[in-house]
């Protein structure tokens, strides 16, 4: 079970900001640089050869994210994760779309490679592509195909061939690390309606690890899962019905304003056993 006295001292936290270095997609990199700032992080938004290695330096945690791809924007992030790795510090990867094209499919094998990820999140279709079970691509969405896939086994699959956390996102997202597992079932479907929901919960998983230790990392990324989908949930009732603009804002607000007590309210996070 989460060790919620432990969460609790995340929420509570009240040092020095860690750096988040985030190398993004630029369609949703001010908003994972807000949402990070809302939770209470300090994001570095760095994707040049010739800086990443001295960001990665001052930073406490790594967010790589493929959706805005280049040959050289993947030669960075793979620069910033050794650099990560070197320092152990953690490093998320966010593998959107793997799959869709040969040249994307192959970056992520490529970054997989050499960098040693501690938290894997994408949807279905991106996660069963990683562990060779995609039965088709559709962009950055998940496909109907692989809609019939175990997200529990996808998920258990990619924690023990990565060594690492896996999460996979969807309406109910699931997190294992090959031993243990939770399904967190906040959120809502009007998220899936604004671009960026994905990348923004990778950003709030990075700032979760910069202040984890090693062994409540699964915890801390459930937990992670959870505020996202909270905040989903609370802005849809508050902002809907003005539009998907005001839900979309409405997500960061509520990142910056919901404590411990109310997280723990509102959370449904599930053990489940693997």
């Amino acid at each position: 079970m989460i060790d919620y006295s432990y969460i609790k001292e995340i929420f509570e936290y009240k040092g020095m900001p860690p750096v988040v270095h985030c190398i993004t997609n630029y369609v949703t990199a001010g908003d994972v640089a807000n949402i990070i700032l809302a939770a209470g992080g300090s994001p570095v938004m760095a994707e040049d050869i010739n800086e990443v290695r001295d960001i990665v330096s001052v930073a406490s945690s790594l967010v790589i994210n493929i959706g805005t791809l280049s040959e050289r924007k993947t030669e960075a992030m793979i620069l910033a994760g050794k650099a990560a790795n070197r320092k152990g510090i953690p490093v998320v990867f966010d593998p959107v779309g793997a799959g869709a094209s040969e040249f994307r499919g192959r970056s992520a094998v490529k970054i997989l490679r050499e960098v040693h990820p501690d938290i894997i999140r994408g949807n279905l279709s991106e996660m069963s592509w990683l562990c060779g079970k995609s039965k088709g691509a559709r962009g950055v969405d998940t496909s109907p195909e692989d809609e019939k896939n175990s997200r529990l086994e996808i998920a258990e699959i990619a924690a023990l061939k990565f060594d690492c956390i896996s999460v996979v996102a969807g309406v109910e997202d699931v997190v294992s690390d090959g031993c243990r597992g939770y399904v967190i079932k906040n959120g809502t479907t009007h998220m899936s309606r604004v671009t960026g929901t994905g990348c923004m919960s990778s950003g709030i998983m990075g700032y979760f690890a910069a202040l984890s230790k090693r062994e409540r990392m699964l915890d801390c990324t459930a937990a992670a899962a959870a505020l996202m989908g909270i905040a989903g949930e609370c802005s849809a009732a508050e902002y809907i019905g003005r539009g998907l603009g005001s839900f979309r804002i409405g997500i960061i607000d509520y990142i910056s304003k919901i404590r411990f007590g109310e997280f723990m309210k509102m959370q449904k996070i599930e053990e489940n056993a693997l």
